[in-house]
């Protein structure tokens, strides 16, 4: 439980990554609550637009490397919290996902920090085949032998206004024909506030959730045939939906290595596994999911014929200008 006595405003988190997709979001959950943030990147001006959401002195904005660590020692240094979202799809995830992460949770324990929170990915695991999924596994490894009382928090495909995932389907909406990979393959996608929400609480209630570890998903499991066809709709397209064949697929993603190709072979081998929650999720942080039908069309509606403006905008009996 969060001790409601605690001032805020003399505690720091450090968010890792905190001017990235998700990193925005947990940080605007961050600061109504008062605390104050060190947010600390490789390109510290790509944060700047977290400034209106912060009352004046409320945050600061660090450069750090996690492949260096002089930076990254001075990010969390008086830290009392650290929150880690740094990931990427590509170049060295080893040291990205597994080195750099349990480096700074190392930091963070030799620094006195009583809250550390790893962001992760379901499915992570030393040993999957996809090399994504094995450095997050092996991540999550360093972290927990770096800082046992670390907070790991795995979620699903992360939907929300800036995602790579709905606004990427409903541009490939757009064609006469979507071709779908990996059709069969399940998900659950979480909405990127119930995400933050949930990150924001671990890092704030160390005693409540500190040593655990959470599967975060949305309301609704999903293939991804489902999930296409949902995009389009909300996105007002009708392409005809085209199951790749799996050898097809497969073919493909050897080529992932060619500039421009829609498919790596480990992206491939990730989809070769359902991306579903278990164990305990957003219910232990007393959030109720968000479906995607039930915001996801606010941010789409760009992709209707005539965009915000057109005749068949959503909810609109307006005559255009």
């Amino acid at each position: 439980m969060i001790d409601p006595d605690i001032n805020w405003r003399e505690r720091i988190i450090t968010v890792l990554g905190g001017g990235g997709f998700i990193g925005r979001y947990v940080c605007e959950q961050l600061f109504r609550t008062g605390v104050r943030l060190r947010i600390a990147q490789r390109h510290p001006r790509q944060a700047w637009f977290l400034q209106p959401l912060a009352r004046v002195g409320q945050f600061e904005l660090m450069r750090a490397d996690m492949n260096r660590p002089e930076s990254l020692e001075r990010a969390i240094d008086g830290a009392w919290g650290v929150i880690n979202l740094v990931g990427a799809f590509s170049g060295n995830l080893s040291r990205i996902h597994a080195e750099s992460a349990g480096r700074a949770a190392q930091l963070a324990k030799q620094a006195g920090a009583e809250s550390f929170v790893h962001i992760s990915a379901i499915n992570a695991d030393p040993d999957s085949p996809s090399c994504y999924g094995s450095t997050k596994g092996e991540g999550e490894q360093a972290v927990r032998a770096a800082f046992p009382d670390a907070t790991i928090i795995r979620p699903s495909l992360v939907f929300g206004q800036e995602d790579q995932l709905t606004n990427r389907f409903a541009s490939l909406a757009k064609m006469p024909f979507l071709p779908v990979i990996a059709p069969r393959t399940r998900l659950q996608p979480v909405y990127v506030r119930d995400l933050a929400a949930a990150i924001a609480e671990a890092a704030r209630d160390p005693e409540e959730h500190g040593g655990k570890t959470y599967e975060i998903g949305g309301p609704q499991v999903m293939t991804m045939r489902e999930l296409n066809v949902a995009v389009a709709d909300m996105a007002r397209q009708s392409p005809q939906i085209i199951d790749v064949p799996d050898a097809a697929a497969d073919a493909l993603s050897r080529l992932g290595f060619l500039p421009g190709a829609p498919l790596t072979r480990d992206q491939w081998l990730m989809l070769q596994k359902d991306n579903v929650a278990s164990g305990p999720g957003l219910e232990a942080f007393g959030i109720h999911p968000t479906p995607l039908a039930a915001v996801a069309p606010e941010w789409l509606i760009r992709f209707h014929k005539g965009g915000r403006f057109g005749l068949n905008a959503a909810n609109s009996n307006a005559v255009p200008f």
